[in-house]
């Protein structure tokens, strides 16, 4: 792994004998001792703490910051008021997603754009090729953050003492411009978990200092402490709250309202590209859609198994994993539209065996809001 991209936090993941994977060109940490299923527990329970260093950062400055990402993206960035956040996507012509992202508004000529690790250099020649006529500046800042996240129902009480910020007055998808142990940083009420919690954007120089005194405000080590978390539990956290990973649910030839994404596509908002596309899709009906199921018969869905309808292969699993909180074999799929609903049977190809499943409602998770 001598060729890979290496976070900040890389020799303290060592330190604390994670174990490393390739990951989009990132040597990351899979899991760490604990193992997933305790990782993954912790962060619904009290606290997780994840490196996500890796993801992309793209800021947008100038007159035109606002025209020019809306007219990449499909949510509408002029509801933004300043700092607030929006999930979205960057459609192509055909509307396919090129990425999906966050979009940050500072003020009206200031916009940061955080992009996922494996399609970051691609998003940032697909935002450049499309600035011509648009008076903006672009600049890719990625290797100038750390990003780590502190999630879960105890995550606000832990961060809260590394900060004279008010956490509390912080709404979810907001974000301010703070400190963290005396730095400057911009912490962020978001996450990928389907729990409350925050990520923390900082120097990169900065970034194992704030990990550690983290890890000793959260009592890591304590059997209630929080842990640190690797891929493999961020994964089976965002299935369970039924969260797209691009490159299985999105992608390129796969639009948002396939995706059931509808929610974050704006087609009354003006033009942006895919618009057209998208607009026939919608009137003319998807003819697949993403579903979540549980397995009933006992096996394990894998990522790109076959799944049959009636004795035919109708469509295909996008993610699939043990659920570890909620105890179950779940996963998402995509099948004909008209299969598209809770309680219809459908069955796996589980290396060779047909398993049965069943169409569930989504998310699969959903946190207990606390008043």
């Amino acid at each position: 792994m001598e060729n890979l991209k290496k976070t900040p936090l890389n020799k303290l993941h060592r330190d604390l004998e994670a174990r490393m994977v390739d990951f989009a060109g990132w040597e990351m940490p899979i899991q760490y001792q604990a193992g997933v299923i305790e990782e993954h527990i912790r962060t619904r329970t009290f606290a997780g703490l994840f490196d996500v260093s890796h993801m992309g950062e793209i800021w947008v400055t100038g007159e035109d910051a606002i025209p020019f990402v809306n007219f990449l993206t499909t949510n509408d960035v002029s509801r933004l008021s300043n700092g607030q956040a929006q999930y979205s996507i960057l459609t192509n012509e055909n509307g396919g997603a090129v990425d999906d992202l966050l979009v940050y508004r500072f003020n009206e000529k200031k916009l940061l754009l955080v992009v996922n690790a494996a399609t970051t250099e691609k998003d940032w020649d697909w935002i450049n090729s499309h600035k011509a006529s648009f008076s903006v500046t672009l600049e890719n800042a990625s290797a100038s953050f750390a990003q780590i996240a502190i999630q879960g129902p105890k995550a606000q009480e832990i961060l809260q003492k590394l900060t004279e910020n008010v956490l509390s007055e912080i709404g979810y998808y907001h974000f301010i411009e703070g400190k963290v142990d005396g730095f400057d940083c911009i912490i962020s009420r978001t996450g990928y978990t389907g729990e409350d919690g925050f990520e923390i954007y900082i120097e990169p120089e900065r970034a194992e200092q704030i990990w550690k005194k983290l890890l000793d405000a959260g009592n890591y080590g304590m059997k209630e402490g929080i842990l640190p978390c690797g891929l493999a539990a961020r994964n089976t956290l965002r299935l369970e709250a039924a969260m797209s990973l691009y490159g299985h649910e999105l992608s390129d030839t796969i639009t948002p309202l396939e995706a059931n994404l509808s929610w974050i596509c704006k087609l009354e908002k003006g033009e942006f590209i895919g618009r057209e596309a998208l607009l026939k899709q919608k009137q003319e009906g998807v003819k697949r859609k993403l579903v979540g199921f549980e397995m009933v018969d006992k096996g394990i869905a894998r990522d790109g198994f076959d799944v049959y309808i009636e004795g035919e292969k109708k469509g295909y699993v996008t993610s699939a994993s043990p659920a570890p909180f909620l105890k179950k074999n779940i996963g998402l799929a995509f099948v004909p539209a008209e299969f598209a609903k809770v309680g219809q049977d459908i069955k796996i190809d589980v290396r060779g065996k047909l398993l049965g499943a069943v169409i569930v409602k989504t998310p699969f998770y959903k946190r207990q809001k606390t008043a």
